[in-house]
């Protein structure tokens, strides 16, 4: 009888571990998770080296993640890609491509890494000053979050501008024509 109890509390005790639900994440993965489904297009996330300023527009949320800057790319384009409303447009750094490992080491495997985690992606390039200002800009109206890495090689930030995910480009300019040629005036851009 002893062992019969034993075995069924057993049993019972797997049941119930197994039925638990998986840990949720937490810290900034955490973030990214709750903050995912509040993102729109216009909103921003950025992924960022150590050194990349606190800014101080009113819509911009810093988050320290202590963690790999590639990791948090592919962690971020992964909740991405599973949300059913917004696609990435990324934008890196002109200047990255011109870095040397002498003066900064580790970039080009820096270079390659990220090569390897946004190939399925179209990479625009502008010079930082102009990627800052344009999130700097954006910060006025609309949510930015910054996930700052432990990386150390300058000009590494991905910084990626959400766009809806269910309405393409091609598809927005179409509508817009459509408006124009029948008098309904000019819209603003999305």
């Amino acid at each position: 009888m002893r062992r019969v109890l034993l075995v069924l509390s057993s049993l019972l005790a797997a049941f119930i571990l197994n039925a638990a639900p998986p840990a949720a994440p937490s810290g900034w993965q955490a973030k990214v998770a709750q903050t995912m489904p509040l993102l729109g297009h216009r909103n921003w996330i950025l992924i960022v080296d150590s050194a990349y300023p606190l800014q101080t527009s009113p819509g911009v949320e810093t988050i320290e993640t202590n963690a790999d800057q590639v990791d948090v790319v592919r962690y971020v384009l992964g909740a991405i890609s599973r949300s059913i409303h917004v696609r990435p447009v990324i934008f890196m750094d002109a200047e990255l491509p011109y870095l040397s490992d002498q003066d900064n080491p580790g970039a080009s495997a820096y270079r390659t890494q990220t090569d390897n985690v946004l190939h399925d992606y179209p990479v625009q390039s502008l010079p930082h000053e102009k990627i800052i200002a344009n999130v700097d800009e954006a910060g006025k109206l609309f949510h930015i979050l910054v996930l700052k890495t432990n990386m150390t090689i300058p000009y590494t930030s991905v910084f990626i501008r959400l766009d809806c995910k269910y309405l393409s480009a091609d598809a927005e300019k179409r509508l817009r024509a459509k408006m124009a040629a029948a008098g309904a005036g000019p819209s603003p851009d999305r």
